[in-house]
């Protein structure tokens, strides 16, 4: 493949599953698009699924695909994606990412491997003060 097909390189972009306490002091989980440029991403889309294997049937699993649009992002500011149910964790969780910066479209896919989003994993992220997985 020629290089010039490949575009340009996604740097200081970050995806992170967070965890946060609801007023019932349930753990939620949400999954958020962080922008750690010196310049502003616009016409943002995220698309996500979730793909593997059914650890009791061997089955096949592929989750529905879901498409975010964020109009604009401002340097290092967070925007919150989704939420995601614990029960995805066990899948390998893609976030494909595509924006602009001036006249340059940038993508990137991102995943989380299956039971990697476990809380022994977890970090503070800083831009967020939560715990998570980036």
């Amino acid at each position: 493949m020629k290089e010039e097909l490949l575009g340009p390189k996604v740097e200081n972009v970050a995806i992170a599953l967070v965890q946060m306490i609801n007023e019932e002091k349930e753990k939620e989980y949400y999954v958020y698009l962080i922008n750690l440029r010196d310049d502003i991403m616009e016409g943002i889309i995220v698309a996500s699924t979730g793909y593997g294997e059914n650890a009791n049937t061997g089955e096949k699993v592929k989750t529905s695909t879901l498409r975010h649009c964020i109009e604009i992002l401002l340097p290092n500011e967070a925007a919150k994606i989704e939420p995601i149910m614990p029960e995805l964790f066990g899948l390998s969780n893609e976030y494909w990412l595509s924006f602009w910066v001036n006249d340059t479209l940038y993508d990137k896919r991102y995943v989380f491997p299956a039971e990697s989003i476990v809380e022994e994993n977890f970090v503070v992220i800083e831009q967020l003060g939560l715990p998570g997985v980036i």
